[in-house]
């Protein structure tokens, strides 16, 4: 699915792996947000501002461009801006 959203939708996805146990008891739960809680925050402090967000719009009348292709040399995955 993450493959398919980056490539489809213009949206990167990642999965944490907060432990080795697949499954923990729902017990360990709390446990599990306390030992991983300030990595998880300094992550997304991280990487929340990283990229590109804005608006394209026509250079002469400031009017908004739908489906608008994003190219950036160097990096192989063009983006298409929404409406």
């Amino acid at each position: 699915m993450q493959d398919y959203n980056y490539v489809w939708a213009n949206c990167f996805e990642i999965t944490l792996e907060l432990s080795c146990c697949k499954y923990p008891p729902t017990s360990e739960l709390p446990k599990e947000w306390e030992n991983n809680r300030e990595s998880l925050l300094a992550f997304i402090e991280k990487v929340v501002h990283i990229g590109v967000k804005g608006f394209v719009k026509d250079a002469v009348t400031g009017a908004g461009l739908d489906n608008a292709t994003i190219a950036v040399a160097g990096i192989a995955h063009n983006i298409t801006a929404g409406r």
